[in-house]
């Protein structure tokens, strides 16, 4: 038997429950993993909320798209892989019916790569969500380039934290937005090239000043809401790129007027492709053997303490990811 996270209904972290299940057998082109550890997403706290983008199928409705693990069973078919061999996920499009919460899951072996060396388990499970998004986001989409200035907005959430790193990686220059003040040396630390913090500062000056008037080259939203609208004026005239890659404000978000380039960045554009998943996983593979990327770890969990672990998602305060062992 594994056991599972599920729910069957929507509302608070209470209504997870764990469950136990027989152990599924990979079917053709399928592998078994034994999981490791789990990434925390926000994703995952909207599904459980009832703020899914698309519809939740309940009851027994499960969670998850992060997950690292070791195969422990192979389809017919499969190649290129053996048991024991360890891996991170790449893309789970069904999460509420196959979601990462659970001590086993079974999925297309096209849907996972090599865990870059150097990474235990609980680093693995904070990477590909973050940095995959952000690396789509930012070198697919907005072809970021060395010299770049890059707007990025919630800055200490695992994505903001990526973009910094790949930014610097790439050799552009990262310029970090938060809220809170106490977050600044943090983001410094992370490699921001300077911090804008919104209670104190205004974003559109700040980034003007810091791109010596010139406005920044791209902008990496991950908020949305009304301040949308404010952030285009943040990006360069005319040549400017505002992408979002999330939408941490639900309320609604007026169109920008400014005129600059506008892309919605949805991660399965890429996560479900698999040259793209080689070269994203040729470029992380790449950082964390230089050192350039380190996935930041807030805090860890136990897969019995998956309610707690979600109220500290909810309080909103994390800088890094959430992960649960198992």
């Amino acid at each position: 038997m594994s056991r599972v996270v599920v729910f069957d209904e929507t509302g608070a972290p209470e209504v997870l429950r764990i469950i136990d299940e027989p152990v599924g057998d990979p079917g053709i082109d399928e592998v078994r993993i034994k999981v490791e550890a789990i990434g925390i997403n926000r994703l995952d706290q909207m599904a459980r909320a009832g703020m899914s983008p698309r519809p939740i199928r309940m009851p027994h409705a499960r969670l998850g798209v992060e997950a690292t693990g070791t195969i422990d069973a192979l389809g017919a078919g499969v190649e290129g892989w053996a048991i024991g061999d360890a891996v991170v996920v790449t893309a789970v499009p069904d999460m509420d019916i196959n979601g990462t919460y659970a001590e086993h899951i079974v999925l297309p072996a096209d849907r996972v790569i090599a865990r870059p060396a150097g990474l235990d388990a609980t680093s693995a499970a904070a990477l590909w969500v973050a940095y995959s998004t952000a690396y789509g986001a930012l070198v697919e989409k907005a072809a970021m380039r060395p010299g770049h200035h890059v707007l990025i907005t919630a800055a200490s959430s695992s994505v903001g934290l990526a973009a910094i790193q790949i930014a610097n990686q790439i050799g552009a220059v990262p310029l970090a937005v938060t809220r809170h003040a106490a977050k600044r040396d943090i983001l410094l630390a992370t490699g921001a090239a300077a911090v804008i913090v919104t209670d104190h500062d205004d974003v559109v000056e700040a980034t003007h000043r810091h791109t010596a008037g010139a406005g920044a080259d791209i902008v990496l939203d991950s908020v949305m809401g009304p301040g949308l609208a404010q952030l285009a004026d943040a990006a360069k005239p005319f040549s400017g790129i505002l992408v979002t890659v999330g939408w941490l404000d639900p309320r609604p978000a007026p169109f920008p007027v400014s005129p600059i380039t506008m892309i919605r960045y949805m991660s399965f554009e890429h996560t479900l492709d698999p040259v793209a998943v080689r070269r994203i996983a040729a470029f992380l593979t790449a950082g964390i053997r230089t050192g350039a990327l380190h996935p930041t770890i807030d805090s860890v969990f136990t897969l019995d303490d998956i309610v707690a672990a979600h109220h500290h998602l909810e309080q909103g305060h994390q800088v890094g990811k959430i992960v649960v062992t198992i």
